[in-house]
């Protein structure tokens, strides 16, 4: 018999080395065959399978006190190096099939529980080389899941007497060598307890295995003659049931008495039966009656309840159908007195209350279609477009009424010796009765405002331009103005510099535009106001209730400046929380405009009567229209607002208008006649603008700087126009106007930047023209001596300085000619050029800084003469700087 391979020691130290590093022993290792093919009726694999060879090991781990035990495949690598393959868990067999297909037997299969879910078509069968080797691992797992697992996989196409016969007979021991560190083979006796590999002792109890070797014992037979033993048993199992049969038929009697017992058990089961069909019948029918009973009572009962809440429902919508006897009458011919305005005040609470009832979601979707709900709804459309229609008409004859019993008496306005500050307390007090009827229409039909706030500013309009026309009329007649000068007599060219233009005492003329505007801005502020709120305008307040634009500015008495509270605001706490409309701030404006339109004109006319008394308290009234305007950004678009613009601008025009006739009146000096010493413009300039400083006042600053730019540009530009009409004087007239400019304007220039920056500009001409001046008269006495050096001068450029004295006319002789000719009698020259400065002069008070800047002109055109002419002419002999300064000083 051929050496098994589960005991080659070589293969199984592969094996090791295979799977070295996992902690695991192998217990047993043989060689097989793995093929997937089919076996074919001549007990061959199928052509197209291919058998490959492996190794499989059983292997084990401690782990505690616990043992895992496993299956391997180990294949050959390209070098023939065995290495790991697959991997099984010994715990998972739960089958062990022998390949019936395979005549030798030498083929099983082993299944697996973890791995039935995969679709596995041929799962590898393990061929190996006998039956002794396949008994031999198969007894092996068995054996291991007996001891390890406690538990057996199922067995097919074994016999279990052949298994058990094999295993009694094969105990051989197995010589087993291991490899020691010396590298020597030592064989040990390895029983059949060491290998674990008496199946028969675990497969069958020890009482089975007594009882199987008596009947063996009986029997004197080998394993070669099994199919005789089984024959016999077939035999001895007929004889058995042959013998059964004879004791059943022997029973007959008996089972007759049974089977009659059971005939008549049948006819009463059968009798039974009948009888409960009948009644089944029977308790369907009274079951069907039941229930159609029961149904029927639902529906009544559910019927109860519905008409039960239908009812209640009707009741409710009845109840808000209803329209009461007492607020139909008041809508439909109710009185709008003020001792009935609660009663109208609630009938149009009701009547808005029960509209957007009739709405949805207010009211069901579907009651909405119901003809009765549309009928009523037409119903209370009707009553609206009535109380809307007579609320209108009595609040349109109400303004106009007030206004028309306000203008017919006389004692509400202004009149002759008595300036009456309009009062309209009692006006707002009666409008305010009707505030919430208004809300009322409005939330009824918004569309009814319209014509109702023209009304209220048509009428409202007269009330307020006839008071600020006889206001501004008594104003003005009252105004008592000193007039012992006309303040435009500046203007006149007659007037010496020396005469005072302030006589005039015109500030009551800036007081009286103040208490105009003192008086009606606020209150035109507060009407503004209330018409918004009184109005229903969802926009913010101009100014907080009770508050006035600009306060008490004058000192008048300002006691009823704040008697309106402008509790308007508290008729709708939904006003609070308006936000800013843009169409409706449109709406607003153009409502202010018909409220306000045509006051501005008594503005105007204030305006135009302060100008023709005192064009400069145009300054006056600029800055306090300037004070007004600041405070009015909360009605940053309102009409109030552009009614101070406009009074600004109609200000500036009027002022722009005096300074153009000013500057009118400074061109249209006559130019036919010569102009000598300082033009009157200039000191009449002086005394306007310390007179403009006065009116200023902290205020209207660009105003009057644009004049100040104005009127100096133009006196510049006509003096320079008149200078030029004679050459021959132009620098004494400029210098000496310039002068006079500077020195009326000094202080001012000091405190106005722009006064400062014109005295500058006058200043550099000033020099221009006090330098051209000199220069013309030291030129004129000594003419030859400096055009000698200009000459010499000249030719520097062009030829060597030794070469100059060569020259024509430059020659020592001409230098001695033209020294003896020009500082001969040297101080007789000098004393003519101060007598020639002296002589077209009219200022005195400039002769002395002019002699002085004419001394100095001329010892520096002279010290650059004698520096020229001794690099020139070295030899030369010519008075000294020094001694032409002595002379000068001594003059």
């Amino acid at each position: 018999m051929a050496k098994s391979s589960a005991d080659d020691a070589e293969l199984r130290r592969a094996c090791e080395a295979a799977i070295e590093g996992t902690k695991q022993k192998i217990v047993m290792s043989i060689r097989v065959v793995k093929s997937h093919g089919m076996w074919n009726k001549t007990g061959k694999i199928s052509r197209h399978q291919m058998a490959k060879p492996r190794v499989l090991a059983i292997s084990i781990k401690q782990k505690g006190q616990r043992t895992k035990a496993f299956l391997r495949v180990l294949k050959y690598s390209t070098g023939g190096v065995l290495e790991a393959a697959k991997l099984y868990k010994l715990k998972h067999l739960s089958k062990v099939e022998v390949i019936t297909n395979d005549p030798s037997g030498n083929t099983f299969t082993l299944g697996f529980d973890n791995i039935r879910s995969h679709a596995v078509a041929n799962p590898p069968q393990w061929t190996m080389r006998n039956i002794d080797d396949r008994n031999r691992l198969l007894m092996q797992i068995l054996n291991i899941c007996k001891d390890v697992l406690g538990r057996l996989p199922k067995v097919v196409g074994i016999d279990v007497v052949e298994m058990a016969l094999w295993a009694k007979e094969n105990t051989p021991t197995v010589t087993a060598q291991r490899n020691q560190q010396d590298g020597v083979h030592v064989a040990s006796a390895v029983t059949e307890t060491e290998l674990k590999v008496n199946v028969e002792k675990e497969l069958v109890s020890q009482a089975e295995e007594e009882d199987m070797e008596a009947l063996l014992g009986s029997y004197v037979m080998g394993i070669g003659e099994a199919e005789a033993f089984s024959e016999r048993l077939k035999r001895e199992i007929q004889a058995l049931e042959a013998a059964n049969v004879h004791a059943i038929l022997e029973s007959e009697p008996l089972i007759d008495e049974v089977l009659q017992g059971l005939e008549s058990a049948t006819n009463c089961v059968e009798d039974m039966d009948e009888w409960l069909g009948i009644f089944n019948v029977k308790l369907r029918h009274m079951r069907e009656d039941i229930e159609s009973i029961e149904t029927r009572n639902n529906k009544l009962e559910m019927q109860s309840v519905n008409n039960k809440a239908l009812i209640e429902e009707l009741d409710k919508l009845l109840e808000r159908l209803r329209v009461p006897s007492e607020y139909a009458a008041y809508l439909t011919g109710g009185s709008f007195d003020e001792t009935h305005m609660i009663q109208n005040v609630e009938a149009c609470e009701w009547l808005t209350g029960a509209l957007r009832g009739l709405d949805v979601p207010n009211i069901d979707p579907i009651y909405a279609n119901m003809r009765a709900v549309k009928e009523k709804r037409a119903e209370l459309e009707k009553l609206k477009s009535t109380f809307v229609r007579r609320a209108s008409e009595f609040l349109r004859n109400y303004f106009a009424g007030l206004v028309d019993f306000m203008i017919s008496d006389k004692s509400y306005f202004s009149q002759r010796g008595q300036l009456k500050r309009p009062d309209h307390a009692d006006l707002r007090y009666k409008c305010r009765t009707y505030a919430r009827l208004l809300q009322h229409l409005k939330s009824l039909d918004k569309d009814c405002l319209g014509p109702l706030r023209k009304a209220y500013c048509s009428s409202l309009n007269l009330l307020l331009r006839r008071e600020a026309r006889d206001f501004a009329n008594e104003l003005r007649a009252s105004t008592k103005i000193s007039t012992s000068t006309n303040p435009n007599v500046w203007l006149l060219g007659g007037i010496g510099s020396g005469q005072n233009v302030n006589a005039a005492d015109t500030s009551t003329v800036s007081e009286a535009y103040a208490k105009m505007l003192t008086i009606f801005i606020p209150l035109l502020v507060d009407e503004s106001s209330f018409f918004a709120h009184f109005m229903c305008f969802e926009v913010p307040g101009l100014v907080p209730p009770g508050g006035v634009a600009n306060g008490n500015k004058t000192g008048y008495d300002d006691d009823d400046a704040n008697d309106d509270d402008l509790g308007i605001m508290d008729i709708d706490d939904n006003d609070s929380k308006a936000v800013r409309n843009s169409v409706e701030l449109a709406a607003l404006n153009e409502a202010l405009q018909d409220l306000l339109d045509g006051i501005q004109e008594d503005f105007y006319a204030v305006v135009d009567w302060a100008y023709k008394i005192d064009p400069l308290r145009c300054i006056s009234m600029h800055g306090i229209t300037e004070r007004y305007l600041s405070g009015q950004k909360a009605d940053a678009a309102g009409f109030v607002r552009l009614l101070l613009g406009d009074l600004e601008s109609r200000v500036s025009m009027q002022f722009s208008r005096f300074v153009d006739e000013a500057c009118h009146q400074i061109e249209r000096n006559d130019r036919n006649v010569r102009q000598t010493g300082v033009l009157a413009y200039i000191p009449r300039f002086a005394t306007l603008s310390t007179r403009m400083e006065q009116y200023i006042q902290g205020q209207s600053r660009d105003l009057v700087d644009q004049a100040y730019t104005k009127f100096v540009s133009i006196m510049f530009v006509t003096l320079e126009k008149i200078a030029q009409t004679d050459p021959k004087y132009m620098d004494i007239l400029l210098l000496e106007n310039y002068a006079a400019f500077q020195n009326s304007l000094y202080e001012l220039a000091n405190v106005v930047p722009t006064l400062a920056k014109f005295y500058h500009q006058a200043s550099e001409a000033y020099e221009q023209a006090c330098t051209r001046h000199i220069s013309m008269i030291i030129y004129y006495q000594f003419e030859r001596l400096f055009q000698f050096a200009r000459r010499i001068e000249d030719l520097m450029f062009t030829i060597a300085p030794e070469e100059i004295p060569f020259q024509l006319g430059l020659s020592k002789m001409d230098l001695r000619k033209t020294l003896k000719s020009s500082l001969s009698g040297v101080d007789k020259s000098i004393a003519a050029m101060y007598k020639k400065l002296q002589k077209n002069l009219t200022s005195e008070e400039l002769l002395p800084s002019l002699w002085d800047k004419c001394k100095k002109e001329f010892l520096d055109k002279y010290d650059s003469f004698t520096q020229l002419a001794a690099k020139i002419y070295p030899t030369e002999n010519f008075p000294s700087v020094a001694e032409m300064r002595d002379i000068l000083a001594s003059m």
